[in-house]
């Protein structure tokens, strides 16, 4: 028997391994049965699809012989269903194993028709652009000016994608699809093969994304189908295409254009993408190469569209002022123009119209519209923003409409507030807070203010923003009622549930009496700009027992009330421009304070019992012309002060040994180790402060001023030095200079002497980077010894003492050109980016032959009588090869800016006024798309010559009238700046 086994093995084996077959196959047929007919269904559908239109194309004898084979699998497969199955084992199985044979040949008949279709797509002499239902902008000059923009960013080989952004409702999405339908118009000339438009929007769904594209490709898609396989078809579909153009409307977030299918544009130069969004965030994620943001129409554009959709009765003679009223509401959003104007369409009834007003103005949405069309698409934004930032904007809101809002005093609130903590430094939480309104300029919910420094909310955007605090889904219900011309307010408009109250900037004579803590909440009371207010009434503060700012700034308080120093938690007290308030009581009280602002106040003492407070902070004097005395002992026990600002106080420091009896000296601050920004004026001489210099470099922020200074801030005003009226050659600087970015000489005399001393001594000033110099006389005969170093090969070279100056500014000094100042001061400018030189009138040229600022971006020259031509002619180097803006005003005699036929390639922005003898600009039909600005005379402008008619054609947009100017040389306040 053992000898037998093998042999059984033998016979047995394939017999049960035939068996095991025909039970798999057998399990299997149901599932084969349904695979074969999903497949038949889509294979019958493509060979619908793929028709024989396309058999004189290069692939048709491969069509033809795939539309046999599928017709011959779907005979094949029919008649094989169609078979009665037995319940036999054997018979199911070999039928099983026939339909999955047919069943693989159909799969590979699916994925070949899937391809032809690809082909047949690019075959396909589709239309290269579709047109997209919506109005058009055309008419309209701001659109015209963007599309023109955009345009000129297709055509450029160095933009690749295009950021368009810009506030909810503001026109996004019209503009492109206007620029979209233009380039359907110029099918014949416009430069893409394939331009695609999609949306994104706010839930983004990279599938739903992906089968707009596929749509317009012609690409058939399947609901089992993957992101990814879909993404390889459309990339195989457009990588075919020489070029294509994709306009992504709405994007929210960062999108992976390779998620999509989308080829990489680096990788097809012609190849362009357009993405619109609110969020100026989302286009630099995405790296773009130019943005463009869409803003409000103007005041003409506005009218325009509200006519269109209110319709002609708002042009009638009782409606007219109305109607215009209710536009400035709008703000120019073409979305809330057109939400209102339709509101009020046909409307003949004023009082219908009236009340529209009032309750726009009362940012009360008066219909369910403009909640819905408005301020839903705005809180999509809002909501996008995390942390604190919904609290930061929101109190933006308690400013008046079209109020430029200083961005330090935005910061100081909402530190007092709580929204962001202090960081190491002040400028560190200035820093931080300066991030949080990028982050909401960037977000289209702020913009910037008519000043530097500032922002401001759109009207719309702040109505949203008080519908927000308004919301009882929101813990921050507030009143706001600045900036209405308010002469007297009610008590009940006052309620325990407010947090923040702005009653700011009206006409308030008196405040009401309000029961005690009824406000109890309220963290924020600004009552600033109300110039007819003469008291803070005791009953009115009372009742705000938590608050931690109070803003009195501008107002006729000449004493603060007993209730004002209960304010336990205050933490920020504004009294600026409190021009009758002369005396203050001990603020000992208040024992959270950490900031006063006395600035412009008539305040005759320095404030009691600061010193007694251990939070204290931050201390603003500046512009107190009636400050007499700061007692002696007092200011070295503010143990805390991180800021003092005494800007053109009446009040100078000196020190001990120069002082009048029982009052403070300099020394008193070198005791302030927290002291980080200092402004003060001196009464002593410099050399008096080299005793004890070592805290001045521990000051991130400095401006010292000695003697008089009316000069105005330059961008390098860090730590900042003003020396006026003199005599420098009595004076050591050197250790100053060290730690100054800044120095402002005013009226001096010894320029030259000091000069010399410095150039001969040791030191290189490596951190100051602006000089200023008014009104010095230097004597042009006389030059300085220069200091000279030794090169690594032996030769010796002049050492520059300023090898970092980015700023100069010489204003009424006696020179003949720029060079002969290098020479008498040591001066080489190689790192010089901005120049202003003023009534300098014995100035006749900037230099010489070899003269050059190779990095100047800017400069200004204006009221020197007998210039004539900014170089000598004869120099093959360009003067100033990296030029951005130049400004020349009053300039009678000025004939050239350059050499004939040379051209700036850096120049941007030009501003021509009262120059009636210069007819040639260095600008060239190769340069002049550079160009965004250029002011001027109209009689000026039609007198240049060009070196191209086509230039005159391409920079005729970017004119605009400018106007003259009187030269003004001031002071501007240190805090404010």
């Amino acid at each position: 028997m053992e000898c037998l086994s093998p042999i059984l093995g033998e016979i047995l084996r394939p017999m049960c391994d035939s068996l095991c077959s025909r039970v798999v196959n057998a399990t299997r047929f149901k599932s084969n049965v349904q695979a074969l007919n999903n497949v038949m269904e889509r294979l019958v559908e493509l060979k619908g699809n793929i028709n024989e239109d396309h058999k004189d194309e290069p692939f048709g004898l491969k069509l033809m012989g795939w539309q046999r084979n599928a017709e011959e699998v779907i005979i094949k497969a029919r008649l094989k269903l169609e078979e009665q199955v037995s319940c036999c084992m054997s018979l199911k199985s070999r039928l099983s194993r026939k339909l999955f044979t047919i069943l693989t040949e159909a799969r590979m008949l699916e994925k070949e028709g899937l391809d032809l279709l690809d082909m047949i797509a690019v075959a396909t002499a589709h239309e290269r652009v579709e047109h997209v239902p919506g109005i058009s902008v055309l008419h309209q000059k701001t659109a015209s000016d963007m599309l023109r923009k955009i345009t000129n960013g297709l055509r450029s080989s160095k933009v690749q994608k295009i950021g368009i952004w810009g506030m909810g409702g503001v026109g996004k999405t019209t503009l492109v699809r206007t620029l979209n339908n233009k380039l359907q118009r110029q099918a014949a000339t416009q430069p893409f093969g394939l331009v695609i438009f999609a949306t994104a929007s706010k839930d983004f769904d990279p599938r739903m994304v992906q089968k707009q594209i596929a749509e317009r490709l012609d690409i058939d898609t399947r609901i089992e189908e993957t992101v990814e396989r879909l993404a390889r078809r459309i990339y195989v579909r457009l990588e075919k295409e020489t070029n294509f153009l994709l306009i992504l409307d709405d994007v929210w977030k960062d999108i992976d254009l390779d998620l999509l299918g989308i080829p990489r544009t680096e990788d097809k130069k012609d190849s362009k993408i357009i993405l619109t969004s609110r969020f100026l965030e989302v286009c630099r994620s995405m790296r773009t190469d130019l943005d463009v943001r869409v803003d409000c129409l103007c005041e003409e554009e506005a009218w325009e569209l509200f006519c269109q959709n209110a319709g002609e009765v708002a042009r009638s003679d009782l409606i007219n002022p109305i109607a215009k009223a209710i536009l400035l509401e709008c703000g120019g959003l073409p979305l809330a123009i057109i939400t209102v104007g339709t509101a009020l369409r046909g409307k003949t009834n004023v009082k219908l119209w009236e009340h529209a007003l009032n309750q726009l103005s009362r940012s009360v949405p008066w219909i369910r519209s403009i909640e819905e069309k408005i301020y839903q698409p705005l809180k999509l934004s809002y909501d996008f923003l995390e942390g604190q930032a919904k609290s930061c904007f929101l109190l933006c809101a308690l400013f008046p409409e079209d109020f430029s809002i200083e961005v330090t005093e935005l910061v100081m609130y909402w530190i007092a507030e709580g929204f962001m903590e202090e960081q190491g430094s002040h400028e560190e939480s200035l820093n931080e807070g300066i991030t949080i309104v990028e982050s909401l300029k960037d977000y289209c919910l702020l913009e910037d203010g008519s000043r530097s420094e500032t922002v401001k909310m759109h009207d719309v955007v702040r109505d949203f923003a008080i519908w927000i605090m308004s919301s009882s889904q929101d813990d921050c219900h507030s009143l706001v009622m600045s900036g209405t011309g308010l002469q007297e307010i009610r008590q009940d408009k006052f309620a325990p549930s407010l947090r923040w109250v702005s009653l700011m900037n009206n006409k308030l004579e008196r405040l009401p009496g309000l029961p005690e803590e009824y406000c109890r909440e309220a963290s924020t009371l600004l009552l600033q700009g109300n110039c007819l207010l003469q008291e803070a009434s005791e009953v009115f503060l009372q009742a705000f027992s938590a608050l931690r700012i109070l803003n009195l700034s501008g107002t006729r308080v000449s004493s603060l009330p007993h209730s004002c120093l209960q304010l336990y938690n205050l933490h920020s007290l504004f009294l600026r421009r409190c021009a009758i308030l002369i005396d203050l009581p001990s603020l000992e009280t208040l024992t959270k304070l950490e900031l006063l602002d006395l600035h412009g106040s008539h305040i005759e003492e320095f404030p009691k019992g600061l010193e007694k407070l251990e939070s204290f902070k931050h201390l603003d004097l500046s512009r107190t012309f009636h400050l007499k005395t700061i007692p002696a002992r007092i200011v070295s026990r503010l143990s805390s002060l991180e800021t003092l600002n005494m800007k053109s106080s009446n009040y100078h420091w000196s020190v001990e040994g120069e002082e009048r009896e029982g009052e403070a000296t300099v020394e008193e601050l070198a005791c302030l180790e927290c002291l980080q920004v200092l402004s003060i004026s001196l009464i002593c001489s410099l050399s008096s402060l080299t005793k004890s210099n070592s805290w001045i470099q521990r000051l991130k922020k400095f401006q010292l001023v000695v003697g008089s200074d009316n000069v105005l801030p330059k961008r390098h005003d860090k730590r900042r030095l003003s020396v006026g009226n003199l005599n420098l050659s009595q004076v050591s600087l050197e250790w100053l200079f060290a730690y100054t970015t800044s120095v402002a000489l005013n009226r001096c005399q010894g320029l030259q002497e000091m000069m010399k001393k410095l150039v001969t001594g040791s030191k290189i000033f490596v951190n100051l980077k602006s000089l200023t110099i008014v009104h010095a006389s230097i004597n042009l005969s006389g030059g300085i010894e220069k200091a000279t170093t030794k090169n690594p090969k032996g030769s010796s070279t002049t050492r520059d003492i300023l090898p970092f100056l980015e700023e100069l500014c010489l204003v009424g000094v006696n020179l003949v050109s720029l060079s002969e100042l290098q020479a008498q001061l040591g001066l080489r400018l190689v790192a010089l980016k901005r120049l202003e030189v003023s009534m300098c009138h014995g100035l006749t040229r900037l230099g010489g032959i070899k003269f050059t600022m190779p990095n100047l971006e800017e400069i200004e020259i204006s009221y020197c009588d007998i210039l004539r031509n900014l170089r000598q002619n004869g120099s093959q180097k360009p003067l100033l090869p990296k030029l951005r803006v130049m400004k020349l005003r009053n300039l009678p005699w000025l004939e050239s800016v350059s050499n004939e036929n040379e051209t700036w390639e850096c120049l941007e922005q030009v501003e021509i006024i009262n120059c009636p003898a210069l007819y040639n600009l260095p600008i060239s039909s190769k340069t002049c798309g550079r160009i965004k600005e250029i002011k001027g005379d109209v009689s000026w402008w039609k007198r240049l010559r060009w070196d191209d008619p086509s230039t005159l054609k391409t920079l005729d947009p970017c004119f605009k009238v400018g106007e003259e100017m009187t030269p003004t040389f001031r002071s501007k306040d240190l805090w404010d700046s």
